[in-house]
């Protein structure tokens, strides 16, 4: 499979997977800098952190079947559905009138970006021998540090000079381009066998990550915690979970074949991208708001501090593709951690008398974390399982990783929103002002609106909440640097 492209065609498949790549990534910076915006546009301030799970929640629900598709019918068909899917999703995100038809319009942007990500991965392991990997891998997720850097800005841009839209119409050509690279010059001969898709797998996990999310969201906030509606939601997720379990285990064909996880390289890099997915949407969904909400800053300035994450990414991606080969991938991934522990006790410390450039060297760490770690375990776990598994093993540390963020969102989110309405209740102002109208602290005009009382409360309810985001982001860190540990010393 790896020599059947020259390498000139090899050259431009990679292109091109980088391409659509590149914007799946872009979404979770450029739609952070611009959700400022957006949210004080369309209003519905207490359904901000919903614009991101829906996105994450449609992402995880497919990304393991859809790796087990490749696996069966080839990389090519699924990819190119995924890339559709996504483009759909980006031109009903333009014309979106409200936060629900926007957040509907992320749950197929999700469905195509559950496609993207792990197959673009599998491909170059495909086309590429095991030596090459680790070098292209470092592309692959360097990626993630291009967006990061592209990202900001553009969203920065677009709000600034243009108008919201254009953050998801900018999808469409570059969508197109990547379509017509990977069909272009991404041949491959699968052999056609009968495939037992696990439906039933999907189904229940889809049923419990939602459920999680909205019990992590809107818990304490619009749903009590004591309540039947509560309660039920408890229930409905304890069972779906079970059921979940018990059909991988006797599934002929399991969405998530448990059986990957008794390797140890593939073991604990996947918990490691559950909690590294929560440290990435921490930083990149939050900052612009603690940036443009608390400090008063612009949507370019907030951009600015996500930008450097980038930095450190991209550099860092491609250094650990040369460290992997030398010191192996456990020595780089310990790099890695140590990175994001320094970035998430930054983080811890920040306050609005700091400013933006504290922010910004978190976020450089971070990115330097994200890109010694994701590239090591992208090699690691290629590394340990043959063809006919590689697709699916790829998928699933992606979907640990989009479930990390998915969880993550959900469960900031609601600290965020818990934090706001409890200051809200305590300075006899619940009747008059919601967690909604924190909306209007992103804007100038707003601020003014709300008043000097409503608007000292608020301020500093998504000071104090977000504050408690980042000591969560510092504890995540750590837990990922003891999980980094726990790698196999000897080499896959």
């Amino acid at each position: 499979m790896n020599q059947s492209h020259p390498t000139l065609k090899r050259g431009f498949i990679l292109v091109s997977i980088m391409l659509a790549m590149f914007l799946a990534a872009i979404e979770a910076t450029i739609v952070s800098t611009a959700m400022p915006s957006i949210v004080a546009d369309l209003g519905g301030f207490s359904l901000y952190s919903w614009v991101f799970s829906a996105y994450l929640l449609t992402n995880a629900a497919t990304v393991l079947i859809f790796g087990r598709l490749a696996d069966v019918f080839g990389r090519k068909p699924i990819f190119l559905l995924g890339i559709s899917l996504f483009l759909i999703g980006s031109v009903i995100c333009g014309f979106a009138g409200s936060m629900v038809v926007l957040i509907c319009a992320r749950l197929i942007q999700g469905l195509g970006a559950g496609a993207l990500m792990p197959i673009a991965s599998t491909i170059v392991g495909d086309i590429y021998t095991k030596e090459e990997r680790s070098k292209i891998q470092g592309y692959l997720s360097s990626v993630w540090g291009i967006s990061a850097v592209t990202g900001p800005a553009l969203g920065g841009f677009f709000v600034d000079v243009l108008s919201w839209p254009f953050v998801f119409w900018m999808n469409i050509p570059l969508g197109f381009l990547a379509i017509l690279g990977i069909m272009i010059f991404f041949k491959e001969d699968v052999a056609k066998e009968k495939v037992e898709l696990d439906m039933k797998g999907s189904l229940w996990a889809f049923i419990a990550v939602s459920t999680l999310m909205v019990i992590l969201v809107e818990g304490g906030v619009r749903i009590a915690w004591g309540t039947y509606l509560m309660l039920f939601l408890l229930f409905v997720l304890v069972i779906s979970l079970v059921l979940f379990i018990r059909q991988e285990f006797k599934a002929h064909a399991p969405m998530m074949p448990f059986y990957i996880w008794k390797y140890p390289a593939i073991k604990y890099a996947n918990l490691t991208s559950l909690t590294t997915g929560m440290i990435l949407i921490g930083v990149s969904s939050y900052l612009p708001a603690f940036v443009q909400g608390v400090m008063g800053k612009s949507a370019i300035i907030a951009g600015f501090t996500l930008t450097t994450m980038s930095i450190g990414w991209p550099i860092s991606s491609t250094i650990a593709g040369r460290l992997i080969l030398s010191i192996g991938y456990r020595s780089t991934s310990i790099l890695g951690g140590v990175s994001l522990i320094i970035g998430g006790a930054l983080f811890s410390l920040l306050s609005p008398e700091r400013g933006p450039w504290f922010a910004a060297v978190g976020s450089l760490f971070i990115g330097i974390g994200m890109g010694l770690t994701s590239t090591s375990f992208i090699v690691s776990v290629q590394n340990a399982v043959e063809w006919k598994t590689r697709g699916i093993a790829t998928a699933t540390m992606m979907f640990m990783r989009t479930i990390g963020s998915a969880v993550g969102a959900a469960l900031l989110g609601g600290i965020l929103n818990n934090r706001i309405d409890h200051l809200l209740d305590e300075s006899s102002l619940s009747k008059k002002v919601t967690v909604d109208s924190a909306n209007q602290l992103l804007t100038e005009n707003g601020r003014k609106e709300l008043g000097a009382q409503a608007s000292h409360v608020l301020r500093e309810g998504l000071t104090t909440g977000l504050h408690l985001i980042y000591i969560g982001i510092l504890v995540l860190a750590a837990v990922s640097f003891l999980f980094i540990l726990l790698l196999p010393r000897k080499e896959t």
